[in-house]
Order: structure tokens, then C-alpha cells, then sequence
């Protein structure tokens, strides 16, 4: 079976987007994203204090920005909300392979 193609993005960088487990699940959060909903830090990524700390400096000064810089996030640091990006709808094949498999 071939991968499903992206457009904008290259199967290759789409690929390196998920190789990270807080950036996948990030953009795993925006496919099924309704904005009524609370936002919560699934179970399965619970951490300590200590590793959310060092979490959030990794989220603000990596996985978001390259995200950012991709095009498949928006990313408003001033109220720190992102959303779905120009280019996120390239990543939407591959994102629903996954969550569904």
C-alpha cells in the first residue's frame, strides 16, 4: 500500500512531525479539535512536574515553533492557543490513517 501523498509538505518532513509523541498527539488533538471542548493533558502523557517543566520549554521553543514554521499550526504566543495552520489540511490523510489504525 502506498503512503498517502501530502501536497505542501514532503512525506518525509510530514513523517518527522510524528517522530516526536507530544507533537503527534498535538496534531492528533487538532483533526478531532471542536473548540467547546476543554483541553486536557491526555493520560497516557501525564508527567511529573519536573517533566512537565521541561515539557513546556521543549513545546515553546521546538516542537511549536517547527510546527509553526511548517504551516500546519497557528500559533498566538501572546494567549498561547494554536490552532490548525494553512498547511494542516496536508497532513489530514496521514493523521486519519493513524487515528484510525
Amino acid at each position: 500500500m502506498t503512503p498517502p501523498a501530502t501536497t505542501r509538505l514532503e512525506f518525509d518532513e510530514a513523517l518527522e512531525l510524528f517522530q516526536n509523541p507530544y507533537r503527534r498527539r498535538l496534531l492528533m488533538t487538532l483533526l478531532d479539535h471542536n473548540p467547546e471542548d476543554e483541553a486536557d493533558i491526555p493520560g497516557d502523557l501525564a508527567t511529573t512536574d519536573d517533566e512537565f517543566d521541561q515539557l513546556i520549554i521543549e513545546m515553546t521553543h521546538t516542537h511549536l515553533p517547527k510546527l509553526e514554521d511548517m504551516g500546519v499550526i497557528d500559533w498566538n504566543r501572546d494567549e498561547n492557543v494554536v490552532t490548525k495552520g494553512p498547511d494542516f489540511d496536508d497532513l489530514r490523510p496521514l493523521l486519519e490513517l493513524i487515528h484510525n489504525h
